[in-house]
């Protein structure tokens, strides 16, 4: 950023409303929510292609060809990304700000809920805003069936406040053409949605669990720089035995089986160089597959993909 826009974040808010507190949440979003690296690639993400292509045609080719993007070509303001945990939905929406070259602000249940804030509709008016002033933006909330489900009769005030509070802002924002933030969602749970927020995430993107040619890569991207004896034959055998596996689950494994060796040693461990250390095989992997289940049930994912094909973009 430079320092003109700095100085647009630190000053437009506060003068405006002329308010300490403002000045607060203006200082508090900055440093708690604005993620200042969201070094992540495309390349750092195993498939998901469908994905990587409705936000290059969302986000990514609108930032760097503005005048192309217009009129019905105008790209979709609010986004949608739901499917199982730990299949890399906030790493997807990481990749987006770092190739657009966006601020990116990361947004969860409990910064927008904050006890020491107060007034959760008071921050997210004031999260738009910094967000107009430093865009190209992207709003990233995770989890955001937590803070946007149903509106129900018993519901607080202080939660049908805040629902109420988002929707306006982002009516707002989508509403001028020269404004460029985009919202995007991430939920394991869409169905808990509210109808009016799910009306304005428009593009709904279903993350799948990783089919066998992503956990061919991940497996792959997470034994990179490891000593490791696993012959392709082993290799096809270990990718077929994890269906059902999350990214998360698939790192939590590796790092399950890396230990095996360690484990072997016993009382030699304080004295055993590091290069002596056997590699990791296919039978540590095995083993690790008992310890290490899938996170998601079946009918859980099932119950997802029903809501993709009857919801979803994709």
């Amino acid at each position: 950023m430079n320092n003109q826009a700095n100085r647009n974040i630190n000053s437009k808010p506060a003068t405006e409303s002329g308010n300490l507190q403002d000045a607060k949440l203006v200082e508090m979003i900055s440093s708690v929510i604005v993620d200042k690296s969201p070094s992540v690639k495309w390349e750092d993400i195993a498939g998901l292609e469908k994905a990587k292509q409705a936000l290059l045609e969302m986000v990514i080719l609108p930032t760097k060809r503005k005048d192309l993007f217009t009129g019905l070509r105008k790209p979709a303001r609010g986004l949608l990304l739901f499917g199982p945990p730990g299949t890399g939905k906030t790493m997807l929406a990481k990749a987006v700000a770092s190739e657009s070259e966006a601020t990116f602000f990361n947004i969860s249940a409990s910064s927008l809920t904050s006890k020491w804030v107060g007034e959760g509709e008071k921050l997210v008016r004031t999260l738009f805003m910094v967000a107009i002033s430093r865009q190209p933006s992207v709003i990233f909330i995770d989890e955001i069936d937590s803070i946007m489900s149903t509106r129900m009769e018993n519901e607080n005030d202080a939660s049908r406040r805040l629902k109420s509070e988002f929707l306006v802002q982002f009516d707002g924002v989508t509403s001028s053409s020269s404004d460029l933030v985009i919202v995007i969602g991430a939920t394991n749970k869409p169905q808990e949605l509210d109808d009016a927020v799910l009306r304005r995430l428009v593009k709904r993107i279903y993350i799948p669990l990783p089919d066998p040619q992503a956990r061919r890569l991940l497996l792959k991207h997470r034994l990179k720089g490891q000593a490791f004896s696993l012959p392709g034959v082993d290799l096809e055998r270990l990718v077929q035995e994890t269906e059902g596996y999350s990214g998360s689950d698939l790192q939590a494994l590796c790092e399950e089986a890396a230990m095996m060796p360690i484990r072997e040693l016993g009382s030699n461990i304080l004295t055993v160089r590091a290069d002596q250390v056997r590699p990791l095989r296919y039978e540590d992997f095995h083993k690790a597959t008992t310890v290490i289940r899938p996170s998601l049930q079946k009918t859980k994912w099932e119950e997802l993909e029903e809501w993709n094909r009857e919801f979803g973009s994709n």
